[in-house]
This record gives structure tokens, C-alpha cells and sequence, in this order.
């Protein structure tokens, strides 16, 4: 604990915005606050470069494409309000596991695929868990947008493998933030999931009162 805290008091600039940034979006998110996405365009801009300096290649592309998300993600969530007349905000919606498996066995597949080339072709760390987390990360990033329930279920794992990541590479800080990310995951699903039967109860209210 005092290596960390050791480690942030002479933490760079940057990375100190990066981190703040990123817990900025995972909380705004938690809280479905449209404003998660401008928190995840800086994060996202800052990382990109931190991650290309330490060989974490796919975690660089990863925030490439999260500048993107975040781009998107803002798009969905604003452009539904916009396009509803009493500018109600997209609410949440659940898939079943069934799908949620089959989408898995995909990723697994093509996470193998890109490990394989990434360890083969590049000089890349942990070429097969960056490739795991860096796809399946891409995958939940779509479901956040989406406002999919079980996104916070993927961080939650995504995270917490990330953590020994992050830790091998002497990232100390990004580690203990990960560690937030995956409390802070637990709580977003509990708090979406409140929400999602929430709304779920007040349609069947409002069908039987039609």
C-alpha cells in the first residue's frame, strides 16, 4: 500500500488526469449521466499514448476505439432524448444469458486469433490476456452504448484481469484504479439493475392501466 501511495505522489501530470478521467466516466456511467462520454474522451486520448510506451499494444488500439465509443456512446444516449417528444432518456434492457454465451464462445475464438498474431508478429506483453481483455472489452464498450444491464458484469471480470496486467508492467496506479473499476462495476450493475425493474414495473402498470 505504500509503494501505491508512494507511486502517486510523484505520479506525472497526465496520468493523474487519465485516472481521474477514467473514474469520472465509470461513475457518470453508473449513474446513466450522459456526460460519461466527455470524461471517457480524455481518458481515452491519454491512455492511447501511456499503454503504445509500455508494449501494451492492444490496450493502446483498445482506447483508439474508445475514442470512438465515447463518440458514439454520446450519439445514442443524446440523439434518443432528442428524437422523443417528453425526452425521455434510452432505458436500460437486458439480454438473456443465452445470448450472452454464445457472444462469449465468439470473442474467446477470436481473442485466441489475435493473441496468436499478437505474440507471433509484434512485441506485445501477455500477447493472449491483452487480446482477451482488449476484445472483450471492445464487445462491452458496444453494450455501455447500448445501455445493456450485463455490461457490468463483463468489467467486472475485464477488470479484475486487467489488475495482474497492469501490476506485471509496473503500472502501479492504473492497477489500484482497476481495482476501483471493479467496485465501482459491482455497484453500476446493482444500481442499473434497480432501474431496469423500476421500469420494467411501471410498464406493466402503465398496459394494464391501457
Amino acid at each position: 500500500m505504500n509503494e501505491i501511495i508512494n507511486y502517486f505522489s510523484t505520479l506525472p501530470f497526465w496520468e493523474w488526469i487519465a485516472v481521474i478521467a477514467s473514474l469520472a466516466y465509470t461513475l457518470l456511467a453508473a449513474k446513466e449521466n450522459i456526460w460519461c462520454w466527455a470524461a471517457a474522451l480524455v481518458s481515452t486520448v491519454i491512455y492511447t499514448v501511456i499503454f503504445y510506451d509500455v508494449y501494451l499494444w492492444m490496450d493502446s488500439l483498445l482506447q483508439v476505439y474508445y475514442l470512438g465509443m465515447a463518440i458514439y456512446g454520446w450519439y445514442c444516449w443524446n440523439n434518443y432524448a432528442t428524437n422523443k417528444i417528453n425526452k425521455e432518456s434510452k432505458k436500460i434492457v437486458s439480454w438473456p444469458l443465452i445470448k450472452h454465451l454464445k457472444v462469449c464462445i465468439r470473442l474467446v475464438l477470436i481473442s485466441l486469433i489475435v493473441g496468436y498474431l499478437m505474440d507471433t508478429y509484434t512485441p506485445t506483453s501477455f500477447a493472449y490476456l491483452d487480446s482477451l481483455t482488449t476484445v472483450f472489452a471492445v464487445y462491452a464498450t458496444y453494450l455501455v452504448a447500448q445501455k445493456v444491464l450485463e455490461n457490468w458484469l463483463y468489467w467486472v471480470v475485464i477488470d479484475a484481469v486487467s489488475i495482474y496486467l497492469y501490476i506485471e508492467k509496473g503500472l502501479l496506479p492504473t492497477a489500484f484504479l482497476f481495482s476501483l473499476y471493479v467496485v465501482i462495476a459491482t455497484y453500476g450493475y446493482f444500481a442499473w439493475l434497480a432501474r431496469y425493474k423500476a421500469n420494467q414495473q411501471m410498464t406493466k402498470v402503465s398496459e394494464q392501466g391501457a
